[in-house]
């Protein structure tokens, strides 16, 4: 599945996105730096309805956000692996723990640690096709 998308229609492709992907829960998101990763997770959260604050976690790692689904509070994990050195040091900071707890795990940098991802893992791949537009693709399973 593959999509173009710009600020003006980022919140349309988000929820074709969440419609796309069903009842998948981690996906790991791959892109050079500026490809868009960080604010189209935005928009990914703003189509649950996230009704926290959504900033990155280069620094913190991983934030926890909340979001009522049919009812029911729910967990949604934004993690940033940039800063990490290796597999063993995102295990420290509770990665694994994230990725592995059936909440919704949206991770940019997941190159950092790849081998800690669960195999039914979503791959994402981000690109700059211009100065205002992005590419986004969901890899073949």
């Amino acid at each position: 599945m593959e999509w173009s998308f710009s600020l003006d229609n980022i919140n349309k492709i988000a929820k074709e996105f969440w419609h796309t992907v069903n009842s998948k829960t981690v996906f790991a998101f791959h892109g050079k730096m500026g490809a868009g990763k960080t604010t189209f997770i935005h928009a990914l959260c703003d189509a649950k309805e996230v009704k926290d604050a959504v900033g990155s976690p280069t620094f913190s790692i991983i934030n926890e956000y909340a979001y009522d689904y049919e009812g029911t509070k729910k967990i949604l994990f934004h993690i940033d692996l940039y800063r990490l050195k290796d597999e063993e040091e995102a295990i420290r900071t509770g990665v694994e723990d994230c990725l592995y707890s059936g909440n919704i795990c949206l991770v940019e940098w997941p190159e950092k640690a790849p081998g800690i991802f669960p195999e039914n893992t979503v791959h994402v791949f981000l690109e700059v096709a211009d100065s205002i537009t992005r590419r986004l693709k969901i890899a073949d399973n």
